[in-house]
């Protein structure tokens, strides 16, 4: 990697930067998502509320074939700071929910680079990039959501690296429900999303290239599956903020947990994610009201 490519000073001067997108909230892909969580059959109507985190079926990557990179994403240094290493990963986000979206709404969404920060980790340096998205609601004033998204980015595996020691999750959750993450799942939800990152659909390309054991379940996914699980236990009350980090991946052909403590005032519910081995994969915190 060339000295101005690793240059902390060069990638932060992509902080500041934003885009601006439109879209509708349409019916056909809350239908599509409710059968991929395989969630009972509703009636989709104008006015209907979106879920909590059902906007990222929306504001997709249009990006052309000719921009993407080898691991199926666009090639670094649009919007994006154009960082030369070759693992990419969601690695977490806060949300405060301020008013709820509806099928038929028009919104804009606002993305600005918030921040860039490169850091020397164990296996090799980091590079982590804050998104923060504002989504604002046609004839409605201040943002609807406001999202922050952490990327991550490692240098690619290399033989002989050791993985973090992973960390026990909590047992004996008073919520829980177990998911069986097959490839179709990651096929069904990667193209909802209009998700190429390779690393959730091509086997090939995540063992031999990025030296995962599996396919990769997407972190939105399951972040997304935490929410549903608050929305099963607790259909009463409403999401006011949420936040989740992934901490270690979860591969498909195996079951993982979702889990959930709600706070003795039951103002919060404590959420996370556990693999079938027991080890914590997410981290999650649902503000209740």
């Amino acid at each position: 990697m060339s000295d101005a490519m690793t240059d902390l000073s060069h990638l932060r001067q992509w902080i500041g930067r934003s885009e601006t997108l439109n879209d509708e909230i349409t019916r056909a892909p809350v239908r599509a998502l409710n059968a991929t969580l395989d969630l009972p059959e509703i009636e989709i109507s104008e006015g209907m509320r979106l879920p909590p985190l059902w906007h990222w079926l929306y504001f997709l990557p249009a990006h052309r074939q000719s921009e993407l990179g080898p691991d199926g994403h666009a090639r670094r240094g649009g919007f994006l700071p154009p960082v030369p290493l070759q693992r990419r990963m969601w690695a977490g986000g806060q949300f405060e929910f301020h008013a709820p979206l509806r099928v038929g709404d028009q919104v804009k969404r606002v993305s600005t680079i918030d921040d860039v920060a490169i850091k020397d980790g164990r296996t090799g340096r980091l590079v982590f990039v804050k998104v923060r998205h504002e989504l604002f609601r046609a004839g409605h004033t201040g943002p609807a959501i406001t999202e922050f998204h952490d990327i991550v980015y490692r240098e690619a595996k290399r033989p002989g690296d050791a993985e973090p020691a992973p960390t026990p999750a909590q047992a004996g959750p008073p919520w829980q429900r177990n998911v069986e993450p097959d490839d179709v799942l990651l096929f069904r939800y990667s193209a909802l999303t209009f998700n190429g990152h390779r690393i959730h659909y091509d086997r090939d390309y995540v063992t031999k290239v990025e030296g995962y054991p599996g396919l990769v379940v997407h972190g939105p996914l399951i972040a997304t599956l935490l929410i549903d699980l608050v929305r099963r236990q607790a259909p009463n009350r409403e999401i006011a903020s949420f936040q989740f980090k992934a901490v270690r991946p979860t591969f498909d052909g195996k079951s993982f947990s979702l889990n959930g403590a709600p706070s003795p005032d039951g103002r919060s519910v404590g959420l996370w994610a556990a693999d079938h081995e027991g080890w914590l994969t997410m981290q999650a915190t649902a503000a209740l009201t």
